[in-house]
């Protein structure tokens, strides 16, 4: 690479930068997260790891304007990383959890009575004092939750569920009739694709429990066998493809006393749940039919388990799952979302509060007739606003970010990924963040030792939200940089914004090396309304990688020093996919691509997720073959590297291994590296820092050389 200056200190701390990634997991150690505020507004619960290179999650209290650590796992079970329930693990696996220790909490309702496990025992905390304690449980124990009236704490062990006294007197409320049948967790499909993580919810009497009872033996049961241990036996897991059986999932309420009664509703029509609760007003079901066209929200008697449709949604592509809703206010007006143009509403009471081009991204929370909810009105940035009858609609976030948020008896927590990095604080009152009084919750997470340097760029037709980042040492004018395309690309996922992110950090990183490197948000990522959404319907790949190419051609277009006859292309899972599909597809414009986890046969892939975007394959085949990457493997004639970890249960590794062997049988040269014990969120420390070295190797010879030195 020709400059007229050298390397900038920027460029020396690169070098140190991707030990400096793994160990921290992302930059996710040491971050306040997973917020609880008490009814009176005085406590915030919180999880916190020790340093940002220490993965020990640890259970914290901040109350009158200071924090107080109520559970470390080193002091109570040793290290605090010991061997966890397979439920647990698979939990953890579909949230991305990369700690241990306390990596999860659930409170009673005055949050006075804190519950949690570690390494499958079951202990409890006082919020008002005293040192945690263990409670005796039947077995290992899964996503304990106190009752409201802190008297007994729910739990799963062994796929049963259990409510256990703090004295210990334990009752099984359901048994596990087959090693196929769970009571209490959530289904792959809920856990991976429709954010939905838990199997059970209390009644406000703290006498009853909905819970799910999930049978999956109508799933396809596939085997993850570890090739580098062929003594270890294979794994087998129920794994739910496009076109195949789903687990069927029904609810039963359940009391204390040991009376069970089946929630009905059509499940032939309806065979998701997507969402349940249980307020003052009895229970709420969210149930979603298989093609995702219509969503139902049903009041359940709790006396009978009979339903009553209260709410239908419909869209002729999919009714988007949005997290937090259906909500009932204390008057029992129902919060929804409602689509309409391209426009995501937040409605109350079936009236909009919201007004149009703020698009409604998630519901926080609802106190009284208060709402807590996240929006955003620019692409770049997302908000905590509160609607509340009789007042203006109020943002309550100020600075440019990515924000999220807790609120309950005046107080309000704000969880931001600013320009700066993660922030958090806590508020007293009605103001926004930055008013007083507001106090931020420490973080201990590393300062990176690289600072990213984006250049906001609007790219295209279609007004593109492109971020580019160039060598610190670089100087506008004195040569040609290689360029390199960093996206995800995809669904549920934005890597444009005004905030320092993991990633962000990253592709300053490849910068460094003598890259420029762009990052795209194209059709199909969030945050530009629903009918920005649903031009991927049916298609995948195209609009995804048309809009890359977009992006390219302009950005170099504001940018000369874009060499476009070096071009390479990279990213992990939708990324890895659209990585390969990019030298497939146009190798007249991407000269090399590193494509990790890359979901190359879309039938492989599971129902919910991606029948949500392609249709069943069996009533909308076309659709699949022309988004998989299987079968036109022929095409390559770029250097292409594929990456998989060998455990991945998400994108299995077969993935990779039968594109790889299909490119062989073509004649196809590639490289694949195999990463043995790896999930889809590979978590050896090793290895993440050398994949970063790894791939930017690989797309340096790649490119001839071209991409300078460290």
């Amino acid at each position: 690479m020709h400059s007229s200056t050298l390397p900038s200190e920027q460029s020396t701390n690169s070098v140190d930068f991707p030990r400096q990634f793994a160990r921290t997991r992302r930059f996710s150690l040491g971050v306040p997260r997973h917020f609880t505020v008490s009814p009176d507004g005085r406590r915030v619960l919180f999880v916190r790891t020790g340093s940002g290179a220490d993965p020990i999650g640890r259970l914290w209290q901040y109350e009158d304007g200071s924090e107080r650590l109520l559970a470390d796992p080193a002091l109570l079970v040793g290290a605090g990383s010991g061997t966890v329930p397979e439920e647990e693990r698979l939990r953890r696996e579909r949230a991305r959890e990369r700690s241990v220790g306390v990596v999860s909490y659930a409170t009673d309702e005055a949050a006075r009575l804190v519950a949690f496990a570690l390494s499958g025992a079951l202990w409890a905390v006082r919020t008002d004092g005293g040192t945690p304690f263990s409670v005796p449980a039947a077995g290992p124990v899964v996503d304990p939750r106190p009752s409201p009236d802190g008297r007994y704490i729910a739990y799963v062990s062994r796929r049963c569920f259990h409510v256990v006294d703090l004295t210990g007197a334990d009752r099984q409320l359901a048994r596990a009739e087959d090693p196929e049948i769970s009571y209490g967790l959530a289904e792959y499909a809920a856990a991976e694709s429709m954010r939905r993580s838990r199997g059970y919810w209390w009644a406000p009497d703290s006498r009853h429990v909905l819970v799910a009872r999930v049978d999956t033996s109508p799933v396809e049961r596939r085997y993850l066998s570890d090739p580098a241990d062929p003594a270890k036996p294979p794994q087998a897991i129920r794994y739910p493809a496009a076109g195949t059986a789903n687990a069927e999932v029904t609810l039963e309420l359940l009391s204390l006393e040991g009376e069970r009664v089946e929630v009905e509703w059509d499940r032939k029509a309806y065979e998701y749940v997507v969402a349940a609760g249980w307020d003052a007003h009895g229970p709420l079901v969210t149930v979603q039919s298989r093609d995702q066209c219509t969503m139902r929200t049903l009041a359940v008697d709790p006396e009978t388990g009979a339903t009553e449709v209260l709410h239908e949604r419909t869209d002729p592509a999919w009714v988007e799952i949005l997290t937090g809703t259906p909500a009932r206010t204390a008057s029992g007006a129902l919060v929804l979302p409602e689509d309409e143009g391209d426009t995501r509403y937040l409605t109350v009471g079936g009236q909009r509060v919201t007004p149009e081009g703020l698009q409604l991204c998630a519901v926080l929370g609802v106190e009284g007739e208060r709402v807590l909810f996240t929006a955003s009105d620019d692409p770049l940035e997302t908000h905590v606003w509160c609607h509340e009858p009789g007042h203006d609609l109020r943002r309550l976030s100020r600075d440019p970010g990515r924000y999220t948020g807790a609120a309950r008896g005046g107080t309000l927590v704000l969880a931001g990924l600013t320009p700066r990095g993660h922030e958090v604080g806590v508020l007293r009152g009605d103001g926004a963040a930055g008013d007083p009084p507001y106090q931020a919750l420490t973080s201990l997470a590393e300062e990176p030792s690289i600072t990213p340097r984006p250049v906001h760029l609007t790219l295209g037709e279609r007004k593109l939200r492109g971020v580019l980042y160039l060598p610190s040492w670089h100087e506008e004018g004195t040569g040609k940089l290689p360029v390199l395309l960093d996206p995800y690309g995809g669904p549920s996922i934005q890597v444009v914004g005004r905030a320092r992110d993991w990633f962000t950090c990253v592709s300053q990183w490849f910068a460094e090396q003598g890259f420029a490197v762009l990052a795209a948000d194209g059709r199909g990522t969030p945050n530009r309304g629903p009918a920005w959404d649903k031009t991927i319907h049916g298609d995948q790949l195209g609009p995804a990688l048309e809009d890359q190419v977009d992006a390219l051609r302009a950005a170099a277009a504001q940018c000369g020093d874009l060499d476009l006859t070096r071009v390479a292309i990279r990213g992990w899972s939708f990324g890895g996919f659209l990585a390969a599909a990019a030298v497939l597809y146009h190798p007249e414009i991407f000269h090399a691509a590193v494509a990790g986890a890359p979901p190359t046969d879309m039938r492989m892939y599971d129902t919910h997720w991606k029948e949500r975007y392609l249709g069943h394959p069996e009533e909308q085949p076309e659709n699949y073959e022309r988004t998989s990457l299987i079968g036109h493997g022929h095409l390559l004639s770029r250097p292409l590297l594929l990456v998989h970890g060998l455990a991945d249960d998400n994108v299995a590794a077969a993935h990779t291994l039968r594109f790889s062997a299909e490119l062989l049988a073509a004649g196809k040269p590639h490289s694949v590296l195999p990463l043995p014990g790896a999930t889809h969120l590979p978590a050896d420390d090793a290895v993440n820092a050398q994949l970063l070295h790894f791939q930017r190797d690989f797309l340096m010879s790649a490119l001839e050389g071209g991409a300078g030195k460290e």
